[in-house]
């Protein structure tokens, strides 16, 4: 898979806006500009793409899981020069703090089924005689099982933000409340003249 669209899609599944995603390069001691994030989201072939080396992605996902488990103290993990499905399937197992019961579940749910013993062999050391590669396929509907389980419209994130009334609303919602300590006053006709007796 691209970089790009890895980037594009956790972007889409978090609805991350573009200073969010500044802030997770930045958690990672990676500053970014607004137009070097637009540049590695934009389409392949549009103007003013750029593409998402593996450093580029590695250091993204390292200030995801800052920002998902908290940061941790002391050196950082240096980002990799060289990603391949697998490392990036373990960075993103680690940042949502997955199970492998979580992930089998995601995965079936994005219509792709596994066996507990396959997705364990895409975990190992590469140097370990059971280790597997990470195929695309498999990679893509993790993907997917994640947009469909961590998604939040931007609909829906505007329901649950608390309601402030403005100043027109506050004033119409405000009953006025009578003087206590103002006497009653009634109306009289003494003659022609209209007299305030005072009760």
């Amino acid at each position: 898979m691209l970089n790009n669209d890895i980037l594009r899609r956790l972007r889409y599944t978090l609805n991350l806006s573009d200073n969010e995603m500044i802030a997770m390069f930045a958690s990672a001691n990676r500053a970014v500009s607004r137009q070097q994030v637009s540049a590695w989201l934009k389409k392949e072939g549009t103007a003013g793409f750029a593409e998402c080396t593996d450093r580029t992605l590695a250091i993204f996902l390292n200030g995801l899981i800052n920002e998902k488990r908290g940061k941790r103290e002391g050196i950082q993990p240096n980002p990799e020069n060289k990603l391949n499905n697998n490392i990036i399937f373990k960075k993103l197992r680690i940042a949502f703090n997955l199970k492998d019961d979580d992930i089998l579940a995601m995965l079936e749910d994005a219509g792709l089924k596994i066996s507990k013993h396959e997705l364990s062999a895409f975990f190992r050391a590469p140097e370990h005689r059971q280790s597997r590669q990470c195929k695309d396929q498999v990679l893509r509907n993790f993907l997917q099982g994640l947009q469909n389980k961590y998604h939040v419209e931007s609909e829906a994130k505007e329901k649950n933000k608390p309601k402030t009334l403005s100043k027109p609303q506050i004033k119409n919602n405000v009953k006025m409340q009578p003087k206590q300590d103002e006497p009653r006053k009634t109306l009289s006709l003494n003659k022609t003249k209209f007299v305030w007796k005072e009760k």
